[in-house]
């Protein structure tokens, strides 16, 4: 998404449109479409500033301090049931897990060669 347009073009622009009433020549002037004139006189009137919208605060629903310290109180848990703890999706464990860089569990090394070994015993008989 874009950034807004800065608060001074929005009062150069309406400035504009007190002299002259043609919207069309302030968008051709001003290098703004038509609609976005239209918007800022809407939102003048309505609201009494110019100022662009903030965007609110994004709500997260997992609590990332939460979630490290319930993955360290379980760590056999799958990724299912930490989603049914926290009542979310598998993917939002999973995307939430990777933004904190806690792998899945790994076999340790030790383990990984003793399998091989046995693998290789097991085809040759």
């Amino acid at each position: 998404m874009s950034n807004a347009y800065s608060l001074d073009l929005r009062k150069r622009v309406l400035k504009f449109l007190k002299s002259n009433d043609d919207k069309k020549a302030a968008s051709k002037l001003f290098d703004v479409d038509r609609a976005t004139v239209y918007r800022w006189i809407k939102q003048e009137k309505e609201r009494g500033t110019l100022k662009p919208l903030q965007r609110k605060y994004a709500y997260r629903k997992i609590d990332y301090v939460e979630l490290k310290k319930y993955i360290e109180a379980y760590p056999d848990q799958f990724l299912s049931e930490i989603a049914e703890n926290f009542s979310v999706t598998l993917q939002a464990i999973f995307y939430a897990l990777k933004k904190l860089k806690i792998t899945r569990k790994k076999r340790p090394p030790s383990i990984k060669s003793g399998m091989k070994v046995k693998e290789k015993a097991s085809l040759r008989s």
